[in-house]
C-alpha cells in the first residue's frame, strides 16, 4: 500500500488529492479557470501540511497523463516532476480518460459502455470508450461528433457519456441507448484507483522524459488587433 500524492489539471479544474492505500484523505480542488500556474503549488502545500506530511514521505506522485487542455497539462505534469525530482519519488502517469470512466462506472455498477467526453474545439471532443470493467472497447482519440458518430456501438448496447465535452453533443447524438451524466468533471480524487494500482504494479515512468499525452498540437492563437 502506499501514499500517493494525485494532481489533476488536465481541464479548468485544477485538483489535489492525497491517498493513503487507495483511499483519499485530503483533497482540495476549484474550477476557476486555467489558473493552475497559481493554485496549484498552494493546493499541494496545503495538503501536505494539513496532515503533517513532508514530501519526503510521499511513496509516488501520481499525475493526469491527458489527453485534456494543452497548458493546464503542462503544468501539471512539470510540477509532478519537481516533486518527484526534489523528493526521489518515481512518476504514475494516469490517463485521464481512462479514470473518469473507471469513476464513473465504479459508481453506476451497471454493464454498459462508458465515454467519457473532454471539450477540445468547436464540435470536437477528447474521447474513448470502455466497458465495465474499464478495459478499453475504442481507443482514445479526438472525434469531431455527428449524428453517425458511433453507431454501431450505440446500436449494440447503452453507451453512458459525461464530461464536459459531452453536454455539447447531447443533441447530436439521439440514440436511445444515449445516456448522459450531467457534471461530471475531471478530478484528482477520479486519478486514485488507478494510482494504486499503477504503484503495486511498479509501473512507473521515466520522470525526465516523460511527456503529457497531448494528442493534438498545440494551437496558438493570435488576438485581435483593436480598431481604435
Amino acid at each position: 500500500m502506499a501514499l500517493i500524492l494525485n494532481i489533476d489539471t488536465s481541464t479548468t479544474v485544477c485538483s489535489v488529492a492525497l491517498a493513503q492505500d487507495g483511499k483519499i484523505i485530503g483533497i482540495k480542488e476549484s474550477n476557476e479557470g486555467l489558473n493552475h500556474s497559481v493554485l496549484l503549488g498552494v493546493y499541494i502545500d496545503d495538503i501536505l501540511n494539513n496532515h503533517h506530511i513532508h514530501a519526503a514521505q510521499l511513496d509516488a506522485v501520481a499525475v493526469s497523463m491527458g489527453p485534456g487542455s494543452y497548458t493546464g497539462l503542462r503544468i501539471g505534469v512539470s510540477t509532478a516532476k519537481g516533486l518527484c525530482f526534489g523528493a526521489n519519488k518515481p512518476l504514475l502517469a494516469v490517463p485521464t480518460l481512462q479514470a473518469l470512466a473507471r469513476s464513473v462506472a465504479d459508481q453506476l455498477q451497471e454493464n454498459a459502455l462508458y465515454c467519457p467526453m473532454l471539450d477540445a474545439r468547436r464540435m470536437e471532443v477528447y474521447t474513448a470508450f470502455f466497458d465495465r470493467d474499464n478495459h478499453t472497447i475504442l481507443d482514445t482519440k479526438a472525434e469531431i461528433i455527428t449524428a453517425d458518430s458511433f453507431a454501431d456501438l450505440l446500436a449494440a448496447q447503452k453507451v453512458y457519456f459525461f464530461g464536459n465535452g459531452s453536454e455539447k453533443v447531447k443533441s447530436i447524438l439521439a440514440s436511445p441507448n444515449a445516456c448522459f451524466i450531467a457534471q461530471v468533471e475531471t478530478s484528482a480524487r477520479h486519478l486514485v484507483p488507478l494510482s494504486e494500482e499503477l504503484y503495486q504494479q511498479e509501473q512507473f515512468v521515466d520522470t525526465a522524459y516523460f511527456e503529457p499525452f497531448y494528442l493534438k498540437d498545440f494551437i496558438a492563437t493570435v488576438p485581435k488587433k483593436k480598431i481604435i
